[in-house]
């Protein structure tokens, strides 16, 4: 009879030698498994809306995730044909709002196409639709709108997708990755991206930034190990989305201020991402950053405006023992996010590192 092992008066019989293997093998997942886990930092995405945090996220996939599927693209182009609709339906609507500007008699049936309510629920760019954009476009009225769009709420890649009309509503249309960045679609919910660089794993967590999606931001507190703040940088003369009263530059920095000093953070790095610079370098040349903060004598000068903007934002923190980290990203660049995401992911594994004790 085979040899046996005694277990409290009772016989066992001997693990077989497959039996050992699928423990080991169980036991070496596990070991595995609990070193991945420390291995990978959680990264917060936060900011108000329209800050640009979504796309930072989808700047991820392409740098570090092989970029995305054709499979995956091409649901982009419905959220890309509503832009492009929306977009000229908030032009159109701003030349109708002003007793001084009208669109030229040759373009009065395609501007009433888009004060329709039926447009809200087009999917499509049909011949119509592009014909009327191509050509509103190209309207002195709508034009002077555009100008002025900070009055009211218009897309930032409206032009882009204006300019690029012929390539879009070309019937074998792919969108691009450009395209893809450019594309906006409100952010609702909490999503979460897994990518490596080099032998650490980040767990990037977008939550929607407008007011009525922040009260889901608690749920994600827990062991961040860095938190990315976006400011939109060029929006210092816009107003809110959900409230027309309210300078979007204000809100941020409200929202900033309570971020940066909640107690959840005392020990997380805080990077902050002024973003949107490429839109905040043309603005700052003709609108003084004095609209938004009447104590600022910098005049329309792009450095001393960003700097300012970098200083207030970091004079918020209130803890002596924390640092801000200010970059300035413009998230449709991939280059530059790159670059900046290097810094991003080197300053937060040190802080990391520094916190276990290792360094």
């Amino acid at each position: 009879m085979g040899s046996a092992l005694s277990c409290g008066g009772g016989e066992v019989d001997e693990v077989s030698p497959e039996e050992k293997e699928r423990s080991r093998k169980i036991d070496e997942q596990l070991r595995k498994d609990k070193k991945d886990m420390r291995k990978e930092m959680k990264l917060l995405l936060l900011g108000a809306g329209e800050s640009g945090k979504s796309t930072v996220a989808k700047q991820m996939k392409i740098i570090y995730l092989e970029g995305f599927t054709d499979s995956e693209r091409r649901p982009y182009k419905e959220i890309i044909y509503s832009n492009i609709i929306m977009s000229m339906r908030a032009l159109v609507l701003a030349v109708d709002k002003d007793d001084n500007a009208s669109v030229a008699e040759a373009n009065q049936d395609r501007a009433r196409l888009f004060k329709s309510n039926t447009i809200l629920f087009e999917q499509n760019v049909t011949p119509e639709i592009a014909d009327a954009v191509d050509h509103l476009w190209k309207d002195p009225a709508i034009q002077e709108a555009h100008q002025r769009s900070a009055q009211f709420q218009l897309n930032d890649s409206a032009q882009y997708f204006f300019d690029n009309l012929k390539r879009i509503t070309d019937e074998k249309f792919v969108p691009s990755d450009q395209d893809i960045l450019r594309s906006r679609a409100r952010t609702t919910g909490i999503t979460e991206l897994v990518f490596g660089v080099g032998q650490v794993n980040f767990r990037m967590v977008d939550v929607g930034g407008q007011r009525s999606e922040r009260k889901k931001w608690i749920h994600c507190f827990q062991e961040v190990t860095g938190l990315i703040f976006c400011v939109a940088m060029s929006e210092y003369d816009q107003k809110l989305y959900e409230d027309e009263t309210v300078n979007r530059m204000h809100e941020s920095i409200m929202l900033f201020d309570e971020i940066c000093n909640c107690q959840w953070f005392n020990e997380t790095a805080v990077i902050l991402f002024l973003n949107k610079s490429d839109l905040f370098k043309q603005k700052i040349k003709t609108i003084d950053l004095k609209v938004c903060f009447p104590e600022y004598e910098g005049g329309c000068e792009y450095q001393a405006a960003a700097q300012y903007i970098a200083d207030k934002f970091s004079g918020l923190n209130r803890n002596p023992e924390k640092k801000i980290y200010p970059h300035i990203t413009t998230a449709t660049d991939t280059s530059n996010i790159q670059y900046v995401f290097k810094a991003v992911a080197d300053i937060i594994l040190r802080k990391s590192l520094a916190k276990s004790g290792v360094i």
